[in-house]
Formats: structure tokens, sequence, C-alpha cells
């Protein structure tokens, strides 16, 4: 009997969602570096832009792949690749930090407008981080299996402590010539157009190294955000993931109630949702969305009818 090959395996354990794969491009974000970008437009010219943040250990297409196509019959869609995952930026760090202002970057280089920002698990984080230090370049957030806080418990402290400890002293290999060299053998590797939906699945995860989510995990469990969710000011939507034993429904549904006005959006689903339970994820996502961006042109609305128009004193 031959041994079953990886793509063989990945067929048979889990079901991926046939969808279009959209072509995407490198773009140089200046003075921080280049990463793959997607970039699908939507109904109209003017149509509002999603911005997607894609998860730990995965790239843009990976985690976002079942939602694109849906979300460009109302909204042009942009997803990009993180620091050190798939063909992001090659930095001798890796910080949520500068991850948010990759964001940022890339907003101004696309000239995006009216533009919400997603995120699923790591990303929603990332997208957290984007309002906080750049409050100004976006209307409305979508965090999807999210969370305030890592450590919040005695195990997932010691697992975070530990780890930090342990990539400390890895981050070398990120300024090694061998590390940049596989970077963009990867790149090429990906540049190929899959004959099999589980083939490219398994190629874009296997394009994000092992010691790299390392790295990001790391830095995830510095992240806090409760004391200043209270103070985000743009619509916000949570899509909390029921069956997630990665972090904890509780704690996704305690994030929304501490953000002002923050929609609830629940499925029966787990972590990997967004791909392997698409068919529960993509309307519960389309829901949150749409929900934002209707609360966004309210709120601008209110604003143009401001104090002293004949709409607010009637």
């Amino acid at each position: 009997m031959h041994p079953l090959s990886p793509g063989a395996l990945v067929r048979r354990r889990y079901y991926v969602p046939r969808a279009r794969i959209p072509s995407g491009a490198m773009v140089e974000l200046p003075g921080r570096g280049s990463t793959y970008v997607t970039d699908t437009p939507g109904p109209s010219p003017d149509s509002p832009t999603v911005v997607l943040l894609h998860a730990v250990g995965c790239t843009g297409l990976l985690t976002w792949f079942p939602s694109i196509e849906p979300l460009s019959r109302r909204y042009r869609v942009v997803t990009m690749d993180q620091r050190w995952h798939g063909r992001g930026i090659q930095s001798p760090e890796f910080s949520i930090h500068d991850c948010a202002d990759d964001v940022a970057a890339l907003i101004d280089e696309l000239d995006l407008r009216d533009v919400i920002v997603a995120g699923f698990s790591m990303g929603s984080i990332i997208a957290q981080r984007v309002w906080r230090q750049h409050p100004d370049k976006i209307d409305g957030l979508v965090l999807c299996a999210t969370t305030d806080r890592f450590r919040s418990s005695i195990a997932e402290r010691v697992f975070h402590q530990s780890l930090e400890v342990a990539m400390a002293g890895a981050r070398g290999v990120s300024r090694s010539r061998t590390a940049v060299r596989a970077s963009r053998q990867t790149a090429r590797a990906l540049d190929l157009d899959p004959a099999d939906m589980h083939d490219w699945v398994l190629s874009e995860f296997r394009s994000t190294s092992p010691w790299a989510v390392g790295q990001a995990v790391a830095a995830l469990g510095r992240h806090h955000s409760r004391p200043w969710l209270g103070r985000i000011d743009v619509p916000t939507a949570v899509v909390v993931t029921l069956r997630d034993k990665v972090l904890p429904p509780s704690n996704q549904i305690a994030l929304a109630r501490r953000i002002p006005g923050a929609t609830i959006h629940d499925i029966q689903a787990g972590h990997a949702a967004c791909v392997l339970e698409s068919e529960r994820f993509v309307p519960a996502l389309l829901e949150a969305v749409d929900t934002v961006n209707a609360r966004r042109r309210d709120v601008r609305r209110r604003g143009l009818s401001g104090p002293g128009t004949a709409s607010d004193s009637a």
C-alpha cells in the first residue's frame, strides 16, 4: 500500500470549499517593505472597502478565500499577508503594533476610502490595534473569533511566558539569509495556479514557517486591549464562534459587551470556522459587515446634519 500524499491526507480529513482564488501582487509600503495583496473590486467604483486580516499561521487568502467573492458582491475586498506570514514583510521582529501600522500604510498606498477592517483571530487583534493607532483611517470594525487579552488563566500565562522566553532566542533567524531565501522560494512556489483546492490550501499553509508562528503567538500573548475597548468609537460587530476551543466564547462575548454599541453575531462553529465551516461563517460575516456598514452610513448622516441644522431643530 502506497502512503498517501500530504494533499491526499488533507483531502481525506477535511472538507475544503471550492472558491475562486483572486490573483494578487506584491505591494511596496513606503519605508516598511513589500507584502502580497489581493484587491477585488466591488459592484461600483465607490463601493465601501473591507480590509481582511488573517489568522496566525495563515495567509490573507488562506483565511478568507471562501468569503472574498460573497463580500465582493457588495464591497471592494482587500487582503494582505501580515509580517512573516506567506509573502508578508520580512523584518527583524514580529510586532502587532507594526502589523497595525502596515495596515494603515496599505490603506494610504491604495488610497482606500470608507474602510471597514475585519479580522479573524490574530487578525482581529491587529484590527483592534489599527483603531487604537490609526482611528482616523477606518470607519468600522468586524472582529471574528477574538479576545481582548490572553493569559487570562494560569495555564495561558504559563504557556505564553514560556513561549516568549523560547522565542526570544530565535529572533535572530529572521535576520538570516537562509530565512529570507526560503521566503523568496516560497513566494515563487505560491505563484503557481493550483490544480486542486486541497493542494493549494496545503501550499498556502506551508508558506509560513513554524518559528514565525511561534514568534507571532508570543507577540499575541502580550496583547491587552481591555483598558481602552470602551473608547472604540466606530461601528463594531463581533462574530462569536460558540464552539471555539482556542478562544473561549465567553471571552469573545465579554469583549463585545465592552465596546459601545457592538453587535454580536454568533454561530455554532469552532476556531477554524472561516474555512472548515464556511457555510456557517460566511453568512454571519456578511451580516456583521452589512450591519457595520449601515451604522457607518447612519453615523455619517447624523454628522452631516449636526447641531444647528434644520433637521436638528425640527
